[in-house]
């Protein structure tokens, strides 16, 4: 017993510096838990020459603790396109771990959970684009990176929330498909002269956000900064603040320095700007993604350990979904 606990000190005291950076979100008691894995994984990341890449929604003893590279969906896609690493573990839902193999096809890309999924990409499948197509010809068709594969290797182009405007304004056309959040759909045709089409689809945590939320906490505390994700109803979005990606989010919060904010997004990326932030209090209704929830210190120190769960594309699908990320990356 004696030896456990004292193996338990020497973690706390080996990541001590780590600790400093989410100290105001991670009571000791808890980083008690955590530091073992994260020594661990430390170590076999060296072991692998492997790397993390997080997503703005991982919770703060993986976003600041582990993580090697951090961002939203187009900033991991850059960066894994650059990555000289043997072995990429991607801390995020099985769409982005796909997009992570796309772009570096000879390295291995590995998911800590692969039923670690996403509402909006189970909303399209590959048949469903190519039925679209049908029956809007010569419409170029614009896919949110939050689909498989094989969605993608149906569209022209991806997006992002951060860049999904400028892609639809890219490329000329009076009419576009966008596919398939029908609110990050709704939002753009608001703020573009382009017709855009729309599909059925929309994300669990965003969705379930309403303006009532915003006057609700609006009244509780006076002069709340409220940011909402495009993924957002537009009926939010109207009464925001600020309405862009996760990386807007964190970029808008830096540069104004609010006194109380409210992140109408996923819970988790509240605690990661607020271990970064601390001058600004962040106040709110918590949603949960439960996909995001999956990936947790131990299943990323289980997947560098057993190098488990490979992501792998087919081929054929691989290319053709490469072309339309490539496409969305050297839009500048």
């Amino acid at each position: 017993m004696e030896g456990s606990f004292g193996l338990l000190r020497e973690a706390v005291q080996a990541t001590a510096a780590i600790y400093e950076r989410v100290k105001s979100v991670i009571t000791p008691e808890e980083w008690a838990g955590f530091a073992g894995d994260v020594l661990d994984i430390l170590r076999l990341k060296r072991e692998r020459n492997a790397i993390i890449l997080a997503h703005n929604y991982m919770t703060p003893e993986i976003f600041h603790g582990v993580a090697d590279l951090t961002g939203d969906s187009l900033a991991l896609a850059r960066e894994a396109a650059q990555t000289n690493a043997s072995v990429i573990v991607v801390a995020g839902v099985h769409f982005m771990a796909e997009t992570a193999k796309l772009l570096n096809p000879s390295r291995m890309v590995l998911t800590p959970d692969p039923a670690a999924g996403c509402s909006l990409a189970d909303s399209i499948t590959a048949e469903d684009v190519r039925a679209l197509r049908q029956k809007h010809p010569g419409a170029p068709v614009v896919t949110y990176v939050n689909t498989s594969a094989a969605v993608k290797a149906e569209s022209d182009i991806c997006c992002t929330s951060g860049n999904v405007r400028k892609i639809v304004e890219s490329l000329g056309a009076s009419e576009v498909i966008l596919l398939p959040d029908k609110y990050l759909a709704q939002n753009v045709a608001a703020r573009t002269e382009v017709k855009i089409i729309t599909w059925d689809g929309s994300c669990e945590v965003h969705e379930l956000f309403t303006p009532e939320d915003i006057r609700l906490w609006r009244a509780k505390h006076k002069g709340l900064a409220v940011l909402a994700h495009l993924e957002c109803p537009g009926g939010v979005v109207a009464e925001a603040d600020f309405t862009g990606s996760t990386a807007g989010m964190i970029d808008w919060i830096g540069t104004h320095k609010p006194e109380k904010a409210m992140l109408l997004t996923e819970h988790s990326m509240s605690e990661n700007i607020a271990a970064q932030h601390p001058g600004t209090t962040f106040v709110g209704p918590c949603r949960v993604c439960p996909h995001m929830k999956r990936i947790t210190l131990k299943n990323i120190r289980e997947a560098l350990e057993t190098l488990t769960h490979e992501v792998t594309v087919a081929e054929a699908i691989a290319s053709r979904a490469r072309q339309a990320v490539e496409r969305m990356i050297a839009v500048r």
